[in-house]
């Protein structure tokens, strides 16, 4: 983060993050039925960051750097917590799982497989499902 980083809001840093991944981002609750849907045919991970939290972005940097799934094999979301923390509670209550941050979650026909947070987070994990 630069100096003039402190002029924008967590928005645009979040932006700013997700350039270097096939990311979809995750920021309408209707986006869940779809993603069960899509988990189907294919499987899809959600990727929960907070844009404040160091251990997150570090997680994500390094995320990115390791990732080598094209959007065929794996659909990858990105959801930003701060903007969207009634989308992380239902993911929550509906895959029944515990929210954590950052947080990987895999979903494959309709129901999650896999999970990690924190520094458990890697890309070698998600290839394991595609």
């Amino acid at each position: 983060m630069g100096l003039l980083d402190i002029f924008k809001n967590t928005k645009d840093l979040a932006t700013e993050e997700i350039v270097e991944m096939p990311w979809h981002v995750l920021s309408k609750m209707e986006q869940l039925d779809e993603i069960v849907e899509e988990s189907k045919t294919k499987p899809v991970a959600i990727f929960k960051h907070s844009t404040r939290c160091g251990i997150s972005r570090g997680v994500l940097k390094l995320l990115e750097k390791n990732y080598n799934l094209k959007d065929e094999q794996l659909k990858i979301y990105y959801l930003d917590l701060l903007q969207n923390r009634d989308i992380s509670n239902e993911i929550a209550a509906r895959f029944k799982v515990n929210h954590e941050s950052p947080q990987m979650i895999v979903i494959k026909n309709g129901a999650v497989v896999h999970q990690d947070s924190h520094h458990s987070i890697e890309a070698s994990h998600l290839e394991k499902f595609v």
